[in-house]
């Protein structure tokens, strides 16, 4: 609901799109990486024209009837798929030239940053077998591409347990492990420890209470492995959502 309703996450979002659209390097592709879309191996959309995917129910129509026409890069994405590979392997990421397109992890982030839909978006998916680890590494291979105008968005959250919400909550409260868990979490990246963030799941308890699956804290380490040497961290959105939702997030650069 954030994608529609106006609140401060939303007018955040919106004060970074338009920040980015007036710099002189402003993005000329954005490669997002949504906790949505999860994938044996790792892939990238090559379709011209990426649908918008609302994979989510229970919600309003409103929400339902939100499009994100950005066009599609498939010669873009050939161009990364041959330069970034696959950890632990010699593999070229895979293309998805139909299947997929671009999923509420996404959309809802960038609808909002760059309401024109002008920029080209390729999304990256996620192989959920693999370790933490691993897909920092991606992120490091993908710190190249930014010297070259790619916009790199990781879309997921901080802490994002479902089956303890509580929307009653207002947004500076939240759940003792949720608090703890993000601070750990921010200590790290104010600090520059950014390689230990693939070490949350020695946390433990902790861990698990703040993500009993971990796909939406994945795009974070795709995010801080492409940070360059000594590149400060801004956070921003910094306080929670039903108690044990962070809406903390974070730019590099």
């Amino acid at each position: 609901m954030n994608a529609i309703e106006d609140n401060a996450y939303r007018r955040s979002w919106q004060a970074l799109g338009q920040e980015l659209l007036t710099r002189v390097d402003r993005p000329r592709l954005i490669l997002c990486i949504s906790a949505h879309w999860l994938t044996s191996g790792w892939q990238l959309t090559a379709m011209s024209d990426p649908r918008t995917i609302h994979d989510f129910g229970g919600f309003p129509q409103a929400l339902f009837d939100q499009k994100y026409p950005a066009p599609g890069a498939p010669s873009l994405a050939r161009a990364i798929s041959e330069q970034v590979y696959q950890p632990g392997t010699v593999l070229p990421l895979g293309l998805d030239e139909a299947e997929w397109g671009l999923d509420h992890g996404s959309w809802s982030v960038l609808k909002p940053m760059f309401p024109e839909a002008d920029i080209p978006v390729v999304q990256l998916s996620m192989d959920y077998s693999r370790p933490p680890a691993e897909h920092f590494a991606l992120g490091q291979q993908l710190r190249a591409l930014r010297e070259r105008g790619v916009l790199i968005v990781g879309s997921g959250n901080i802490v994002h347990n479902l089956r303890t919400m509580r929307r009653e909550v207002a947004d500076h409260q939240a759940y003792d492990w949720t608090i703890e868990f993000d601070a750990l979490t921010a200590e790290h990246i104010e600090k520059g420890r950014l390689r230990a963030l693939s070490d949350f799941q020695q946390l433990g308890n902790l861990a698990q209470m703040a993500h009993p699956t971990w796909e939406h804290y994945l795009p974070l380490l795709y995010a801080a492995g492409a940070v360059a040497p000594d590149e400060a961290p801004r956070f921003f959105n910094d306080r929670f959502q039903a108690a044990s939702i962070s809406m903390r997030s974070v730019v590099w650069g």
